[in-house]
């Protein structure tokens, strides 16, 4: 691997995370902004209110990160991605709402403030198994790309190498 290629990879990572923080934090604001309104208007429970903002998060979460954040991942096998990610997003679900139920019921901190500080700490642990599984189960690369990306740096490494041994210039 060249030093260019790793400088790349992680220039796309960086690049991907801030576009995953941009509609992930949208996401916390919508499922902050939901939580509190059902809280609000409704007379129900903590959780169940929590659970209705996190479902609506979901929905908008997967918009933004099939058409802006992923855009340009494989879209060949739609069912199969739909499907990973409700996966994913549930297990997310429980893990963040989990934190909450435990914050609520098991410790009694059932202020406003206080469920909404475990309501926004359960976000942020779901979030980080959320990044993980979507990058790697949901929202996969096209293998052509990388191998294509790949192939390329190699090929430019190998050119420049043979350029510097003969004395001639790359174009």
């Amino acid at each position: 691997m060249t030093m260019g290629h790793g400088a790349s990879r992680l220039r796309r990572l960086v690049h991907e995370v801030a576009k995953f923080g941009a509609v992930g934090g949208a996401g916390v604001l919508v499922n902050l902004l939901v939580f509190n309104l059902v809280r609000h208007v409704t007379d129900l429970q903590v959780v169940r209110a929590s659970v209705i903002a996190t479902v609506v998060a979901i929905v908008f979460n997967y918009v933004g990160f099939r058409y802006f954040t992923y855009r340009d991942r494989d879209k060949s096998r739609r069912t199969r991605e739909m499907t990973l990610f409700l996966l994913f997003s549930a297990i997310g679900l429980v893990i963040e709402n989990g934190i909450l139920y435990v914050a609520t019921y098991g410790f009694g901190w059932d202020t406003p403030l206080q469920n909404n500080i475990f309501k926004f700490l359960g976000i942020g642990v779901a979030t980080l198994f959320r990044f993980w599984s979507y990058r790697s189960w949901v929202f996969r690369a096209l293998p052509a790309r990388e191998a294509v990306a790949d192939a390329e740096s190699i090929l430019k490494g190998e050119r420049a190498k043979r350029s510097r041994e003969s004395g001639q210039r790359v174009p």
